[in-house]
């Protein structure tokens, strides 16, 4: 299966129909899906009467939009009208929203054909995808293994060559860690760039909506779709992104001579991280140096942002699952449960104490950029682990504690604001993924990903499918 931009390319030569490569889609989903768990709710039907749809307009001269013909799924976290939506919950099985969340919204707009949902966790609770509604997301590259999490569904749909392009949601690392574990791209973007409607918390800058895809370039084109302001959002950002007509212009947007650009390169973000993500991530360090002139051991203070995370995400979870736990506490999962709890344990002052966490930490990480342009780390401290695991319980033998403690190198990154990206940068000796994350300056997506199509371009890994990986 092509990726997104080739396969534009293609439909708007019609060298091949809509139908045709819908069709295509189904059939390998059928195929492949029943083992990987990954598009959970389908709709097929619906899709099939789309792509004839866009054919038709093809036929008769209209413009194509963006994402013309392409086939896509959403992820179980965002409302799709008349579709089931059920969250990862128990609560919400047979749930069926009457609206489209933005992001569905944007992609159909741009021409973009669903194929049904992707799973994630109960309410995307942790960064494995498993859930007492269809169970758990198998990762294509091994099958015994997690996908990640929180958009688990969706990098393993994209690993499989089920859709072309995805959208996730990234609170603590949910669009990164997946991509990292299925060899696949995922970007976090700035708050505010991708606007997040129907709203929860007007003022949330942690939660964000981005985009997933097999290459930066198809991720670049899905994100010129779901960027851009709406006036229902009051933190959406107001500049558009950029004025792109033909998919084909993304590669070009994002090829450019990156001598000069400064990198810090920090191998561990002074967390625990695996010996075989370290070796496989060493190597980088000198890619970046070949295209940028110069790479410096450097890592911006992050104390604070562990504390004001789990403070925000508590409270977060309290706010918007509360209810649900009083209300039907044998149906609520052990992750957010605990979430919950912590959240209804806080107080004023331990709210008022991650606010001033989050300011000093804004200012370190300013003076930080001042000086550089790219941090690059890991996207996460492990290779992809047990699929039958809840968690991961240790690291280079020391004991997480909690769910969240894993995810340490993903959800700091979440607390700067800054745009983050994970890109495909190796293999373990047993063939398991590892990504390579990538933050840039603030509201600096563009930049971030000419960087990732670079460092994409001189490795090659994104390349390697789950049957061409290393054998394990």
């Amino acid at each position: 299966m092509r990726n997104a931009i080739d396969l534009a390319g293609m439909l708007r030569r019609r060298e091949v129909s809509a139908r045709e490569v819908i069709s295509a889609h189904i059939e390998r989903i059928e195929a492949f899906d029943p083992a990987i768990n990954a598009v959970v709710t389908r709709t097929f039907d619906s899709a099939l009467a789309a792509a004839w749809a866009a054919d038709a307009a093809m036929a008769r001269g209209e413009p194509p939009g963006l994402l013309h013909g392409l086939p896509v799924a959403h992820k179980d976290l965002f409302d799709t009208a008349g579709v089931r939506t059920t969250y990862g919950s128990p609560l919400f099985a047979g749930h069926v929203p009457d609206r489209d969340a933005l992001v569905v919204a944007r992609m159909a707009q741009a021409g973009a054909i669903s194929l049904g949902k992707t799973n994630t966790p109960e309410f995307g609770a942790g960064s494995h995808t498993a859930n007492p509604v269809f169970g758990a997301t198998r990762n294509p590259y091994d099958l015994g293994r997690s996908a990640g999490g929180s958009s688990g569904g969706a990098a393993a749909a994209l690993a499989a060559r089920l859709i072309c392009l995805a959208d996730g949601s990234d609170l603590g690392g949910s669009l990164r860690n997946p991509a990292s574990f299925c060899n696949v791209v995922g970007l976090r973007p700035a708050p505010g760039r991708v606007p997040g409607w129907p709203l929860s918390d007007v003022a949330d800058q942690l939660g964000v909506s981005g985009p997933m895809a097999r290459t930066v370039a198809d991720t670049a084109l899905l994100l010129a779709v779901l960027a851009g302001p709406d006036p229902r959002v009051p933190l959406a950002l107001d500049q558009p992104p950029p004025a792109v007509t033909d998919p084909a212009q993304i590669r070009a947007l994002l090829g450019r001579d990156l001598r000069g650009i400064r990198v810090a390169w920090s191998p561990d973000l002074g967390l625990p991280v695996e010996p075989e993500v370290l070796e496989v991530l060493a190597p980088a360090r000198q890619v970046l140096a070949g295209l940028t002139g110069a790479v410096t051991d450097a890592v911006p203070d992050l104390s604070g942002a562990d504390e004001a995370f789990r403070t925000f995400r508590a409270f977060r979870f309290a706010t918007f699952h509360g209810q649900l736990l009083r209300e039907h506490p044998d149906l609520v999962g052990a992750n957010v449960r605990w979430n919950i709890e912590r959240g209804l344990d806080l107080t004023v002052a331990d709210l008022s104490r991650a606010t001033m966490l989050r300011a000093a930490l804004a200012e370190r990480v300013s003076e930080f950029f001042a000086g550089v342009d790219v941090l690059a780390c890991p996207v996460s401290q492990v290779a992809p682990f047990d699929v039958t695991l809840d968690w991961v319980h240790e690291i280079n033998g020391r004991p997480q504690q909690t769910y969240l403690d894993w995810m340490a190198s993903a959800y700091l990154i979440s607390m700067t604001g800054l745009p983050a990206i994970s890109v495909p940068a190796g293999f373990t000796p047993g063939g398991l993924p590892v990504g390579l994350q990538l933050v840039g300056k603030r509201r600096g997506e563009w930049d971030l990903l000419a960087v990732a199509h670079a460092f994409e371009a001189a490795t090659g890994h994104a390349a390697i499918t789950p049957d061409a990986a290393p054998a394990r």
